[in-house]
């Protein structure tokens, strides 16, 4: 029996045999994730015979892809990343309410009969990771720039952590409308739209992919920000955001996306092996 050592130390093997477990996580672009490291170390930690590797899928190919994951008895879950979350959930014969409010996923497992059963654990695990490094969600001001699959589901989560208000910033504003039904479903009067001025907020959010590219503007005016702010980034995999860098030189405490990469895996593994209550 061959052994691999998914981050190159002798700390957490990983027996690799025809009984392995295939944990395939999905996006376009790939290489930045690191779940594959991250929850292949966690599985071996539980003992589990499981591998996550990566998958290019282009947007345009989920049909093929997923008609030969399902139809691959030794795929017992599905990691899904950007373009994918809103289309994956069309594949789910069941979801958590967490994910049904939205219509989106960032993971799937088997069902019993071979269908399969998503959540979306990003908003908890961003919310985690902001907890983790020092942030006060209860009763604080929070403003969010972004929308999206990831922005939803941290509205959600932060509904969720008894925010006091919720501030949501889009440039796409049936995106602001969505999400502002949908938590006013949740928690009426709680959760707004407005701009992207930090100017007086305890918490401040990028849900965007801002941060990813080289040249990309920063998702606030840094000159707005002030030390008494807690700045969280979702954006992971591209080394210390220009948003983080710019919050940490004023003095904020921050989160990286690296943090909520962390706080994820050990959710990400309680959902495959079904060792987690859901919601």
């Amino acid at each position: 029996m061959t052994t691999w050592i998914p981050d190159g130390t002798p700390e957490t093997p990983q027996r690799l045999s025809g009984a392995t477990r295939l944990f395939p996580i999905i996006g376009d672009p790939i290489t930045h994730v690191q779940s594959p490291i991250w929850l292949t170390r966690t599985f071996a930690e539980r003992g589990h015979n499981g591998i996550c590797v990566p998958m290019h899928v282009p947007e345009g190919a989920l049909d093929a892809v997923m008609a030969g994951l399902t139809a691959t008895p030794n795929v017992d879950g599905i990691l899904v990343t950007m373009p994918h979350k809103h289309d994956a959930f069309t594949y789910c014969s069941t979801s958590t309410d967490r994910a049904g409010r939205s219509g989106v996923v960032s993971v799937m497992r088997r069902n019993p009969d071979g269908t399969w059963h998503g959540d979306m654990l990003d908003g908890l695990a961003f919310v985690k990771a902001q907890q983790d490094h020092g942030a006060t969600i209860h009763g604080s001001r929070a403003l969010l720039i972004g929308t999206g699959s990831a922005g939803s589901a941290i509205a959600i989560a932060l509904i969720e952590a008894e925010v006091r208000e919720l501030v949501v910033h889009d440039t796409d504003l049936s995106r602001v409308i969505g999400v502002l039904d949908l938590l006013e479903t949740m928690d009426p009067g709680r959760a707004r739209a407005g701009t992207a001025d930090p100017t007086g907020f305890d918490l401040v959010f990028n849900g965007t992919p801002l941060g990813m590219g080289d040249k990309d503007p920063l998702p606030v005016d840094r000159t707005l920000l002030t030390s008494s702010m807690f700045v969280g980034d979702v954006v992971s995999g591209h080394g210390t955001t220009p948003l983080i860098a710019a919050a940490r030189s004023v003095g904020c405490g921050t989160a990286a996306g690296e943090h909520m990469v962390s706080a994820v895996q050990d959710l990400m593994a309680d959902f495959m092996l079904g060792r987690r209550s859901e919601q």
